[in-house]
């Protein structure tokens, strides 16, 4: 691994080393690991989640070894350069017609993918469901028994390769139409509802308390969050900013597989 490492690192400082053997072979090797699921753009550790720049650089790497080329499937054609990924029945993933994967992700056996995209260096754990029209991004890490609903759309983070990607955490519930990016970062059993955007730069307002406590990036593990808005003021004059609202804690007694409507209605909103 360390050889694989340094090959990559020595070829990202130096692009020229791609035109030899070694160094494409590197870059195809991280992405076949990372397609089997034997190496991850990020893993979980008891400081936190660690981001392996490497495996995002040897990512960056693959673009410009591959050309475009036709992929066929059944009357359907495309023009890219990353295949899809294939064998769905032999990798024990349930992939509905049009759910597509990148060859370079990760989905691990129970996963179940209705029409959706999974791009290159994204993992998606078991029992989870990537629903209709969801969009997994490039790198995103998508924990176990995790519902992303219909629409939502979770996003790719590849450059700066050092920077986190946007990771879901085992057993939450995405609602749909709900938006994550840059590097978000959504806490074990979670509950988003509907339209929930959460950005780096989102207020994340936790009004459960006397006061609002404010998170950025960051929505922690069994919230029940919806979205709002808050003052701001501007030359023009004030005006209402979106935020998301931390109403509550989901609760012990409510089921892993509960559905929004459920977990929302505890705290008295309608859906």
């Amino acid at each position: 691994m360390d050889a694989l490492r340094q090959h990559i690192d020595s070829a990202w400082e130096d692009r020229a080393l791609l035109r030899e053997a070694p160094y494409r072979e590197a870059v195809e090797e991280v992405i076949a690991r990372l397609d089997t699921g034997k190496l991850r753009v990020a893993e979980e550790a008891e400081s936190g989640w660690i981001v392996n720049d490497w495996v995002k650089k040897a990512i960056l790497l693959y673009f410009p070894l591959c050309e475009n080329r036709v992929i066929r499937a059944g009357d359907l054609e495309f023009f890219d350069k990353i295949p899809t990924k294939r064998g769905f029945e032999a990798l024990g993933i349930r992939a509905v017609p049009h759910a597509i994967a990148r060859y370079g992700s990760f989905i691990e056996p129970g996963a179940i993918l209705m029409p959706s995209y999974v791009n290159i260096g994204a993992w998606v754990g078991s029992g989870t469901m990537v629903d209709t029209w969801a969009t997994v991004g490039s790198c995103a890490q998508i924990g176990r028994n995790v519902h992303l609903a219909g629409g939502v759309g979770v996003g790719g983070v590849l450059e700066p390769p050092q920077a986190q990607p946007n990771i879901i955490e085992d057993n939450a519930f995405i609602g749909s139409r709900c938006i994550i990016v840059e590097g978000a970062r959504i806490g074990r059993e979670a509950v988003l509802g509907a339209n929930v955007v959460i950005t780096a730069s989102t207020h994340i307002l936790d009004v459960t308390g006397d006061e609002p406590r404010k998170y950025q990036g960051y929505v922690p593990p069994r919230s029940v969050v919806i979205p709002g808005t808050y003052p701001k003021r501007f030359p023009a004059g004030e005006f209402q900013v979106p935020c998301a609202l931390i109403i509550g804690q989901r609760k012990e007694s409510t089921d892993k597989k509960v559905s929004l409507n459920d977990a929302l209605r505890t705290y008295g909103i309608s859906t």
